[in-house]
């Protein structure tokens, strides 16, 4: 009987431990010089083995996983009992078994795993979708209050801002609307409070700039001054002065702008 018929299967595993003596880990590599379909059977198995110590999944269960080790437990000990290292290879060994059932519980393991990102990604998109839709709606109702003929009506839908974490352009271009021209005084500066949450915009600092030009209401006109100088706005330094200039600009004003003034400079 040839060197490559007496196969060597069921040593492989404790091959790759290093569980074998010096002579038969001598005998295994030589036989493994001669034979071409140990040395197949050796690659496979190191994968596989590879694979296993770095597998760090935790699911499906404990339970399968000291199920799997029992069965290698069982399997090394009846192959112990027949095996020597001239035996001929018959049928199912060990080695191939093990490549079954790994496979099996690889499968069963990413069948497991799949599943659960199925449905976490189709539960985080259904999600997403009624959130964006409650937005969307939110958004409609803020529009359409801010248009409506009553002033508690428009603060209403001012008011709706705290909705909004990131509102789009639509929502800072409708609040500037009212903040600008809005006939009542409560209205505007309910739109300046909600436009003060988005101070980093160029769109609300331009507002602010154009408001202070135009706004006559004391009240007003201190929470403008007030916000320009705390962001520091350098655009603000000329309509500022511009109102120190005019006679009909408020003394309070005239002494807030004063104190500002050099804090923006």
């Amino acid at each position: 009987m040839t060197m490559e018929k007496n196969h060597i299967s069921d040593l492989l595993p404790d091959y790759l431990d290093k569980a074998l003596s010096q002579k038969e880990r001598k005998a295994v590599e030589l036989h493994l010089e001669a034979c071409s379909s140990c040395r197949k059977e050796l690659e496979e198995l190191s994968v596989l083995f590879q694979a296993m110590d770095e597998d760090q999944i935790k699911v499906p269960t404990e339970r399968l996983r000291k199920n799997f080790e029992d069965f290698l437990k069982m399997e090394k000990k009846a192959a112990r009992k027949v095996v020597a290292i001239s035996q001929e290879r018959n049928g199912s060994n060990w080695a191939s078994n093990l490549l079954k059932v790994a496979a099996s519980i690889a499968l069963l393991i990413a069948s497991f795993q799949m599943g659960g990102v199925f449905q976490q990604r189709k539960a985080n998109e259904n999600l997403l979708a009624l959130q964006n839709e409650s937005l969307q709606m939110k958004q409609t109702a803020m529009l359409s209050l801010m248009e409506n003929q009553s002033a508690s009506k428009r603060i209403q839908g001012v008011s709706y801002i705290e909705e909004f974490e990131n509102p789009d352009e639509a929502i800072i271009n409708a609040l500037a609307d009212r903040f600008l021209h809005d006939e009542n005084d409560n209205v505007r500066l309910t739109a300046f409070e909600a436009l003060s949450r988005f101070t980093a915009s160029e769109t609300v600092k331009n507002v602010f700039i154009k408001a202070l030009e135009n706004e006559k209401n004391p009240s007003i006109q201190i929470a403008i001054i007030q916000t320009l100088v705390q962001m520091q706005e350098k655009k603000a330094i000329a309509p500022m002065k511009k109102l120190l200039e005019q006679e009909d600009t408020q003394p309070f004003i005239k002494n807030q702008i004063k104190e500002g003034l050099p804090k923006i400079i």
